[in-house]
Formats: C-alpha cells, structure tokens, sequence
C-alpha cells in the first residue's frame, strides 16, 4: 500500500530548514568547544597532578633509601584530600593511605609500565569514583609509587558544559525555525498578495492590480500581472458589448419574424399538413431564440452594470409575489419565524427566484415547495422539485452558460435556453451568495440559494 505523504508548506520547508541549519552550526561549534575546553582542563589538571607526584615521590624514595620508620605517617601525610588514594607496592606487599581501595582496582597495565622504570598515568574509575593514577618506580625500582587524584570537580564541570552546550543546541534551534518562519512569512508577503489577486480576478473581479513594488525582483512580476489582467478586462468587456449588441440588433428582426409567425398561425387552418408542421416547428424555434436573446441581454446588463439599486429585501415576501405572479398555488410555502433581511437588488433576487422556478418546470416536474429560513448568519431560499434529481457530476456544471445538462439534446418550445441557472449563479454571486444543487429527502433536486444577512 502506497503511503501519502503531505508535504511541508514552502514557509514551513523554510523554517525547518533554517532550524536544521542552526542546529548544525551549533554542533559544530559545541564540538570544537567542548574538545578545546575538556583537552585544556584536563591537561592542565594532568600537569598539576604530575608535579605534585613528582615532590612526593622525591619524598618517598628518601624515606625508602633512609629505610625510615615512619613511612606510613609520611603516606598519611602525602594524601591531599579525603577522595586522594596513594599506594605503595613494596616487595613485601601494599601500603596504602588516604581513601581506601583495593590494590586489584589500579590497572595492572599501569603497574606493569612502572615496573619497567617508566612512569606512566591514566585516568579510570576506582569505586565509583573518577581519578587519575600516576604510578611512578622508586626506591632502586623494586617499588612501584601510586597515586590517585580524584575528578569528581573536573567530572561535575564537563557534565554541566555538556547540558549546557546541548540546551544551547536546542534552544539556537527552536530560534532558527522561529526565525526561519518569520523570514519566510515576509519574505513570502508579496507570493500572499499574487495569490489574493488571482483569486479576486478568479472570481471575476478583473478591475484587481498589485501596487507597484519597488524592490527589483517584485516590480516586474507586478507590472506583469496588471498587464495581463488589464488585457483580460479588456478582452472580456469587448467580448460583453458584442454579446449586447449582438442580441440587441437581433431582437427587432426577431420581433418581426416571431409577428409574422403569429399571423400564419392564425391562418394555419388553410394550410396543408406539412405547412402547418413546418409552421410549429418554426414557431417553437423562434420562441426558444427570442427568450434566449432576453437572456442574453440580462447577462449582458448583468456584466456592465453595477450592483444597481441596493435596498433591504424581506426574502419570504418576495416569494409570495414571485409565485402569486405566476399563478402556482400548487407550490407549497414555508418560511419560518425570524428570516433574516439582506441587502441586494431587488430586480435581481426576483430574477433568481423566477429562474430557479423556471427551471423546476422544464426539467424537474414543476416545484412543489419553495423554502426561506435562516442559516447561521445567512438567508437561505431552497426550492424543491418533483423530477429524478441532477447526478453529482452535473451539479456544479448546469451553473455554467448554455449548459443544459441531460436535456441538452431537446429541442421543443419549453426547452430553455441554457441561461437561466447562469444568471442565477451570477446574481447570486454578485450578492456574496452562493447557490448549488442537492438531493431533496424523499427524490428529486433541491436548488439551494444562501445570502449574507443585511448589517443593521
């Protein structure tokens, strides 16, 4: 089974990196610190330690050659502190002094050097404790001195630098990533600002420009994105006008043609069979031609205009004129208590509210409830129809112009034109709403509008 991995954020990928890469300037450094300052300390503790063996072991090779009795009170006194052990292997055995350990702690490589006439020094654990041995031949070298200086000091020293050169690891790392991510979120503020204006021309605004930059990596970037939106906004108002005066021009000739019509089908009871046939479906072209041109000049007004007269509209009193105008009674209404007002033009949510009913006629089995209630902070105005309901892969697509999704190969007089949900979803979009199509509990389509609610 493949594994998904997500992938970082760009901000995110810089702030790990800049973490990641602190943390490792850190190490080195701690490192090199802590390899220069433990070398330095234990040398210099090393050196202190010699010369210190060095007196003492002049002191006891004189008691051994003097043959002294008070070799153990010299032992004794040798010993600098109560965690210092000092030894002496004698032919007849050990003497020791100080902290006491076992003879069998001291490494007998140790030993073994000093019994070849060299001295030598090494640092081990003697019950618990660290310590550094320096074992050294004395008397006419039957005899080996030993000396164990404790490094609990040195030991507690080089834990609290180890903690403290990791903790400042960890911390210089939390830092970078902090620092990486604030970088990044500057670094990346003009991409934010692209990335809003695209979206604001994506949903149709094409009047959005970027300020001008004056950095000179930003500044071309701006000026080529205002040149292209300003050649889209061009292009797509070039492309309205023709649109309008394409359908304003047809309309005389229409109206002329759709009299003509009218006039031969007044007289069609003359006319053979054939004629009369042809005469129907000229007829029913001509009215599907003339609403589609309505329509294209109310898209049309829709794009030059403004938003027009804003005013607050009580939603559920403009369904009842809608429906009393269209003389359907048989459509239930349902609007509850407390519906939000909202601020639009009237003339448009009037348009909305028809066209969805419109559409419930041709295609859905004609509507049988038109509902309007409140929806968080939102109006909402649903509108349920008794047909077969619109496949999931078609919902989003009959929002677009001249599409009429499963109907697109009809061609009768009540077939639409392909318009009427694309205005919809214009108006409603131009209002801040939003509109989309479900499945209604029990079969068939409910079309959903939502509208933000009007700010007192």
């Amino acid at each position: 089974m493949r594994a998904t991995v997500q992938r970082l954020s760009l901000r995110w990928r810089v702030a790990v990196a800049f973490g990641l890469g602190l943390a490792l300037v850190m190490t080195v450094l701690g490192v090199a610190t802590w390899n220069l300052t433990t070398g330095y300390m234990l040398d210099q503790r090393e050196q202190s330690t010699a010369r210190q063996s060095e007196v003492n072991v002049g002191l006891v090779d004189k008691a051994l050659a003097e043959q002294s009795d008070t070799l153990n009170d010299l032992l004794t006194g040798l010993a600098s502190g109560p965690d210092s052990s000092i030894l002496l292997l004698r032919p007849g055995g050990w003497l020791t002094s100080g902290r006491q350990i076992a003879p069998t702690a001291v490494p007998v490589a140790l030993l073994d050097s000093a019994r070849s006439g060299v001295a030598a020094r090494q640092r081990f654990t003697a019950d618990g404790v660290p310590v550094l041995a320096i074992a050294t031949p004395v008397g006419n070298g039957d005899s080996v001195y030993v000396e164990l200086y404790p490094l609990l000091e040195l030991d507690r020293t080089f834990r609290y630098l180890s903690i403290l050169l990791i903790a400042g690891t960890v911390v210089a790392a939390l830092f970078g990533a902090v620092l990486g991510a604030w970088t990044s979120k500057r670094a990346l503020r003009p991409l934010a600002a692209l990335r809003e204006a695209a979206s604001r021309v994506a949903r149709g605004d094409l009047t959005t420009r970027l300020p001008h930059q004056e950095d000179p990596d930003l500044a071309p970037l701006a000026t080529s994105f205002n040149t292209t939106t300003e050649q889209l906004e061009q292009r797509v108002r070039r492309d309205k006008r023709f649109a309008a005066d394409v359908s304003h021009e047809l309309r005389s000739p229409l109206t002329t043609m759709v009299t003509a019509t009218e006039v031969l089908v007044r007289r069609q009871d003359t006319m053979h069979p054939t004629a009369r046939k042809a005469l129907s479906l000229l007829g029913s072209e001509l009215h599907r031609f003339q609403r589609m041109v309505v329509d294209l000049l109310e898209i049309s007004r829709a794009d030059q205009e403004d938003e027009g007269q804003v005013e607050l509209v009580d939603l559920g009193a403009l369904v009842h004129n809608v429906l009393d105008s269209r003389n359907e009674s048989s459509t239930r209404v349902v609007i509850d208590q407390g519906t939000p007002l909202v601020s639009a033009d009237r003339r448009r949510i009037d348009r909305v509210v028809t066209n969805l009913l419109d559409n419930a006629d041709r295609y859905g089995g004609g509507a049988i409830a038109v509902t309007v209630r409140r929806h968080g902070d939102r109006a909402r105005v649903e509108v349920d129809d008794a047909g077969s309901g619109v496949p999931p892969a078609l919902r989003e697509r009959i929002f677009e112009r001249f599409a009429r999704g499963l109907h697109a190969g009809r061609r009768d007089r009540e077939t639409g034109s392909g318009l009427g949900l694309a205005i919809v979803a214009d108006h409603v979009h131009r209002h801040g709403g939003s509109v989309w199509v479900e499945d209604r509990p029990g079969g068939g389509a409910r079309f959903v509008v939502e509208l933000p609610e009007a700010i007192p």
